[in-house]
């Protein structure tokens, strides 16, 4: 049963390597093939990118429940101390990074939609972006200040020790520091006030005041519905996400085929060539979407369970061994493929004698020659049914067509 399931699977392989490869019986001329190469590329290129702008139609576990949702909501990041900060960060951020506009807006989490919906109007705010761009500037210089006076702290009690031991020598570099110290110290008081000042402006804008008030009121039941239905999206998103590249992907692959058959049957030589290429074409993305889809969901969560096991058992060297194993296996089957499959003795013969090369040593043979005059290889036997020329290492005789008796 699995013999006979091999010899139709290598049948309908060689049908479909002919259909890939020739022409009306012919092998493919070289610009024949790099028209039809150029095609599958610019197609493939095209699905692709076809297939980004179809997928962007379906909320992601990251557009549906943003990250500024979580903090504020699943992670309670946001609280009075830190929240002018949060928010300022968001602020200056939208407005130094380019986002490609999307005109239709994605779907948002009914609990995530109040807040998101207020710092978009707090970003698209010119007045108070300015605001927050003076208070971050401000807020550096700040910090830069606080830095001085903690070296000049350090400063100051080496000098003031210095001053105990040599009273008049170090008298003049302790009132430096001290001056120096009092100045950056009304200089930072004088940012500090210019920060309250900005940051009560911002806290009286109604839309800051209104997102202060909804995050004041969040109750727990938002929080764990936000919480669960995080967890049940990023199990279904890869699902999701290849049903609907399956529906742009199929009735592609569907059309193709059906000019494939239709060609074939009618034997239609450019047609079968053209949606030949354009079969296996609209078949790759579908076999990635579908192995991309059951690493998401089986290997990339099992494994990251395995790795977390071993490591609770102390064997995590067991991880790198089965990589390394895999590594091996990975390398033998290539070598294989390559040794035995694309360029084993026999392709060898086949391309020698279908481009009229030796085939002993490989060399072009003159027009007409019966033996290789470089190695003196005699390329022709006598065929065991028709008893006439043909090729020593041919699979056929090239009269009649049989395969040589042995």
């Amino acid at each position: 049963m699995a013999v006979n399931v091999i010899a139709k699977f290598k049948e309908k392989f060689g049908k479909v390597r002919t259909h890939l490869t020739s022409l009306d019986d012919q092998p493919l001329g070289k610009a024949a093939l790099v028209i039809v190469l150029f095609l599958d590329i610019f197609i493939l290129v095209a699905i692709f990118n076809g297939l980004a702008a179809h997928t962007r139609q379906l909320s992601s576990p990251e557009e549906y429940i943003p990250y500024s949702c979580r903090e504020i909501v699943i992670e309670r990041h946001w609280n009075p101390t830190n929240r002018m900060d949060n928010l300022s960060s968001l602020v200056l951020s939208s407005s130094t990074i380019y986002y490609p506009v999307d005109e239709k807006k994605k779907d948002l989490h009914p609990v995530c939609k109040p807040y998101i919906d207020l710092i978009g109007q707090i970003e698209k705010d010119k007045e108070l972006t300015r605001i927050f761009e003076d208070r971050n500037k401000s807020d550096l210089e700040a910090r830069e200040l606080q830095r001085g006076i903690d070296n000049l702290k350090g400063a100051y009690d080496t000098s003031l020790l210095e001053t105990i031991a040599q009273q008049q020598e170090s008298q003049t570099k302790v009132d430096a520091t001290k001056k120096d110290f009092q100045q950056k110290t009304s200089a930072l008081n004088i940012l500090k006030n210019r920060i309250a000042s900005l940051e009560e402006t911002i806290n009286r804008d109604a839309k800051v005041t209104l997102l202060w008030e909804k995050i004041q009121g969040l109750t727990e039941t938002d929080r764990q519905q936000v919480r669960t239905d995080l967890r049940r999206l990023n199990f279904w998103y890869p699902v999701k996400k290849l049903g609907m590249q399956l529906i742009f992907l199929l009735p592609l692959f569907a059309i193709f085929y059906a000019w494939n058959a239709l060609s074939i049957r009618k034997n239609h030589g450019v047609q079968t060539l053209v949606s030949s290429h354009l079969l296996v074409v609209s078949f790759i993305p579908i076999f990635c979407k579908i192995i991309e889809t059951i690493y998401d969901i089986i290997p990339k969560k099992l494994l990251k369970q395995i790795i977390d096991l071993l490591e609770s058992l102390k064997l995590v060297a067991i991880w790198h061994y089965l990589v390394i194993a895999a590594a091996v296996i990975a390398a033998l089957v290539l070598i294989y493929l390559f040794q035995k499959k694309l360029f084993s003795r026999e392709k060898l013969l086949e391309r020698r004698i279908s481009k009229g090369d030796c085939q002993q040593c490989g060399k072009h043979l003159p027009a007409g020659a019966n033996a290789c005059p470089f190695c003196g290889f005699a390329q022709f036997t006598l065929c065991g049914h028709c008893s006439k020329p043909t090729h020593v290492h041919g699979k056929f005789c090239r009269e009649c067509g049989k395969k040589p008796m042995v």
